[in-house]
């Protein structure tokens, strides 16, 4: 596999130019610490340690973890990586001050995530899924609980997982079976079964704290009847170290399609010894804290699929000869050309490359919300930007993964039967890439939120700040002598598609009036078109301050040809997907639903 060098120019570009991140920085609490050189020192030391710890990890770690008796043992070189990483204080990069941990906006530690995932996918979930734990134990915890479990977490010395699905259900969390009795001292008893639990078990840190869900003797039917608990897999000792064992083992380790160097555990919970998060019953809430952080990291994966198989294919078809140009010999000196001359073979480059640069820039926008969300300045900052947020979270989550496997894809076709063989790597991107379309919530499941619980409950109130957003970004363009011929005709494309997805949401709307099965056929449609839109509104600002700065003299002119071109490309060869989606909202409902259930057997 070749060598991995992260986009620095590419995230600088969108933090300091596109999005204006360090003005945003001055209304988020830590943010007046997060300076230019700042960020540029952090960026690029996340860079080092990503090329040159987490990089060359990446295929050996393709061997996976083993599991011996419940001891899970990490593959060669993740530990002392992991060791590398809490030492230089990268855990506690976003951490509360007052944890130990530096206080800096959110988006740093999702763009720096990013680039570990890019560099090695199952090691980089490790750190990532005790940040969801840090955030539900900030946002729910008790003062107790925090001083007990938070300093260790944010150090990276322990470790978080969360803990919902079980052997019978997944996202139907209301048949949950796993149980909590009170005990005498405030604690709980829990027992019961989780599976498919990511970094459940490892040999990176000395203690594990699960987050788990689980049902009180007296809680009522389905969701509402969920509690949320802290169950470490060693009791917190008087003087704050890992003390007595729990009652909580690996039962097994899944044998999976990819990321094989993080263990997906099953968890046996006997009698183990848990404590109340919050209130009781009102653990699926808190439990969302969790699922807002893990499902942004997740969206990321996406993108970082995108770009590490984008890089591998580039650099593959650059030098791998084969026929000669349809439109003329391109290397005269050689037996055929480069297969980049390949219409083609530039069709398959520049959609990973718009899929990675694009869902980039679609996660950094959605970042602003959650620093606002965690550091703003007033209650009424923190709950707008919360519902943002929570608008933008299953688009990311569902349209940006399922784009990551779309770009994974092509990097296997460009190297052809070389890409299907494991020395290339480019086989292990793409089964890696096929969970982030599953977990933390499938993209059906992804879709049925964004329509059901983000757009029709909330009355279309998101939707219509969103658009009206592109709207107001558009109207800036539009004017003749303002911007390139190019700039303003995509400005034009994106009001279009702002009035469309409002529309789309309305019709989706009536069809559910009169069957609510044509929710659910349209939502995943639905979904993919806002996904498209989404990412249209963003390489529109990200060509338009690319052609300022052109025209300015100003930045790198290689740098920004390039993202002119990968714009043109999106709105010419990609973005017309989206009225395939369109156009599928309206179908008719009786393909979906009208075949009896018996005529799917296939006996």
């Amino acid at each position: 596999m070749p060598d991995f060098k992260v986009p620095l120019k590419d995230y600088s570009f969108l933090f300091n130019d596109v999005l204006d991140m360090q003005s945003k920085y001055q209304h988020v609490k830590g943010g007046d610490q997060a300076t230019p050189d700042m960020l540029d020192a952090i960026f690029s030391e996340a860079a080092k340690f990503s090329e040159t710890e987490l990089a060359p990890l990446y295929q050996s770690g393709d061997q996976g973890c083993t599991w011996d008796d419940g001891v899970v043992t990490t593959p060669a070189g993740f530990k002392e990586a992991y060791a590398k990483f809490i030492e230089a204080g990268w855990t506690s990069l976003t951490g509360s001050p007052e944890m130990g941990g530096q206080g800096l906006p959110s988006s740093i530690s999702i763009a720096i995530n990013e680039m570990l995932t890019t560099a090695n996918w199952a090691w980089a979930m490790y750190p990532g899924l005790s940040e969801g734990a840090v955030a539900t134990l900030e946002d729910h915890g008790t003062d107790e609980q925090k001083q007990a479990y938070l300093t260790k977490l944010v150090s990276g010395v322990w470790s978080g997982t969360m803990c919902l699905t079980e052997p019978h259900c997944g996202t139907d969390l209301g048949q949950l079976k796993t149980k909590a009795v009170p005990n005498d001292d405030g604690s709980y008893k829990i027992n019961g079964t989780k599976i498919f639990i990511s970094a459940g078990e490892h040999d990176l840190t000395e203690n594990i704290v699960h987050i788990v869900l689980a049902k009180l003797p007296d809680a009522p039917k389905g969701t509402k009847g969920i509690s949320l608990f802290i169950i470490p897999k060693f009791l917190p000792a008087a003087d704050g170290s890992a003390g007595e064992r729990n009652g909580v083992r690996c039962g097994s380790i899944e044998h999976k399609m990819g990321i094989h160097g993080n263990g997906t555990a099953m968890l046996n919970f006997d009698d183990a010894t848990g404590f109340l998060i919050g209130e009781p019953h009102d653990g699926l809430n808190a439990m969302f804290t969790y699922m807002n952080v893990a499902r942004i990291g997740t969206a990321s994966q996406g993108s970082a699929a995108a770009e590490r198989s984008f890089q591998g294919a580039s650099k593959y078809a650059r030098e791998r000869l084969a026929m000669r140009s349809l439109s003329g010999v391109k290397n005269p000196d050689g037996p055929a050309d480069p297969i980049i001359a390949h219409p083609d073979v530039r069709r398959m480059l520049l959609t990973q490359r718009a899929i990675a640069e694009g869902g980039r820039a679609m996660v950094t926008y959605a970042s602003q919300f959650a620093d606002l969300y965690v550091g703003g300045e007033t209650e009424g900052v923190r709950e707008a930007a919360e519902n943002r947020l929570g608008f933008c979270t299953p688009i990311l989550k569902g349209f940006i993964t399922e784009q990551g496997v779309v770009a994974a894809n092509h990097g296997v076709q460009v190297f052809g039967g070389h890409g299907y063989i494991q020395e290339w790597g480019m086989e292990q991107i793409l089964r890696d890439s096929r969970i982030a379309t599953l977990y933390e919530g499938t993209t059906g499941i992804q879709a049925l939120d964004l329509v059901g619980r983000k757009v029709l409950m909330d009355r279309f109130k998101q939707l219509k700040i969103f658009t009206g957003e592109m709207l107001s970004f558009a109207a800036e363009s539009l004017p003749w002598r303002k911007g390139s011929k190019g700039n303003r005709k995509q400005a034009w494309t994106v009001a279009k598609l702002a009035v469309k997805w409002r529309l789309l949401g309305y019709r989706l709307a009536m069809q559910g009036k009169k069957n609510p099965d044509a929710v659910g056929a349209g939502s995943v449609d639905f979904l993919m078109f806002s996904g498209y839109a989404y990412m249209a509104f963003m390489w529109a600002k990200m060509s338009s301050v690319a052609q300022a700065q052109l025209d300015a003299g100003e930045g790198d002119s290689k740098f920004l040809q390039e993202k002119l071109h990968t714009a043109e490309f999106f709105f010419e060869r990609m973005l017309p997907q989206a009225d395939v989606h369109a156009k599928t909202i309206g179908a008719n409902l009786g393909s979906v639903m009208a075949m009896p259930t018996d005529y799917f057997d296939a006996s």
